[in-house]
């Protein structure tokens, strides 16, 4: 890898963009160290910006700090991934009910460009795209709640399920089939477009439960028993002997 070459100014934004990208997509694993001094050494810059781009991150909870020692990518919680549903289920539909209630006109035209984003994104051959465009959309969901409470514990949610997403992901380009990632983010947006809270939170509920049963396919997947390995050649030598 060359030596990255930053803007004045630019090192910290820079550097957590490529961090961000590496946990998201599970380059850095979870757990991973993340040393300043290391850091600084990677990208040829001061440990300042190091800093800065680590408190960032940490924000999106992609990372997790204990004093005197090294930040460490934050561990993909399976275990309590049924707590985490139930969480993210009820902000997600309590989000969606409060945008329905209290979105803006100008809300609604911002949404279809992050829908529309989102549906370009799943035909690109970047994942990393798909999980920023779909965070930006629920995100900007939350934000038209008009209750920045409910912006900032949802928008946690969303952070954590990104690396989840991925996973998710991976397991439907194994499959060559991105088709199930088309989802209803349209369908949404004409639920809070013409104010059916009912409907908004029932589109909501069907989503995270899409995102529940896609994630757990791919936890649970097995090859497929027609796999055969050949064995004439190894029984041919084996008969020479």
């Amino acid at each position: 890898m060359g030596e990255v070459k930053f803007y004045r100014g630019e090192a910290a934004t820079a550097i957590c963009d490529i961090l961000r990208t590496e946990i998201l997509t599970l380059q850095l694993e979870p757990g991973s160290a993340l040393d300043e001094t290391s850091l600084s050494l990677r990208f040829n810059v001061s440990r300042s910006p190091i800093r800065e781009a680590l408190n960032r991150l940490l924000v999106e909870r992609l990372i997790t700090a204990s004093p005197n020692r090294s930040a460490i990518v934050a561990p993909v919680d399976i275990r309590n991934f049924p707590k985490f549903i139930q969480a993210l289920d009820i902000q997600q539909r309590f989000a969606t009910r409060l945008a329905a209630q209290n979105r803006a006109e100008e809300d609604i035209t911002t949404m279809r460009v992050l829908a529309k984003n989102y549906n370009d994104s799943v035909k690109s051959d970047q994942p990393i795209k798909i999980l920023g465009a779909n965070f930006d959309f629920h995100y900007f969901i939350g934000k038209a709640s008009a209750n920045r409470y409910v912006e900032q514990q949802y928008g946690e949610l969303l952070s954590l399920a990104r690396r989840m997403l991925h996973i998710h992901i991976k397991y439907l380009d194994e499959m060559n089939d991105r088709s199930p990632l088309q989802d209803q983010h349209f369908d949404i947006i004409h639920a809070i477009e013409s104010q059916n809270i009912e409907m908004a939170d029932q589109l909501a509920h069907e989503h995270t439960m899409q995102f529940h049963d896609r994630f757990l396919a791919a936890l649970h997947y097995f090859p497929s028993n027609k796999f055969d390995i050949q064995t004439t050649q190894i029984i041919g030598a084996k008969n020479c002997l």
